[in-house]
C-alpha cells in the first residue's frame, strides 16, 4: 500500500462490499441472504404417500423420501410437489 498508512487506493465497487480500499469496506447490504423467516423452501409441512396418500406431518430435517408410509411401507413424498 502506498505510504503503509492503510488507506491504499480507491477501488472495488461502492456499496457491494467488494474490491480494495476505502471505495467497498464496510458499506455491504448486511447479514447474508436468504428468508426472512428461516423457513426454508416453503411447501408443505406435510409428507404424502404417491400409492395409498396417507398424509403426515413432515419432520424438520428428515426429507419426506426418507420416512416410510404408516399404511403401506412406500416412500413419502412432499406434499405439493
Amino acid at each position: 500500500m502506498p505510504g503503509e498508512d492503510g488507506k491504499g487506493p480507491k477501488g472495488g465497487v461502492a456499496g457491494t462490499g467488494r474490491g480494495r480500499g476505502g471505495g467497498g469496506r464496510g458499506l455491504g447490504r448486511g447479514a447474508g441472504q436468504g428468508r426472512r423467516d428461516g423457513s426454508g423452501a416453503g411447501l408443505s409441512n406435510y409428507c404424502i404417500c404417491p400409492d395409498c396418500g396417507e398424509k403426515t406431518a413432515h419432520k424438520r430435517g428428515i426429507p419426506c423420501f426418507e420416512q416410510q408410509c404408516p399404511k403401506c411401507g412406500k416412500a413419502m413424498i412432499l406434499e405439493g410437489i
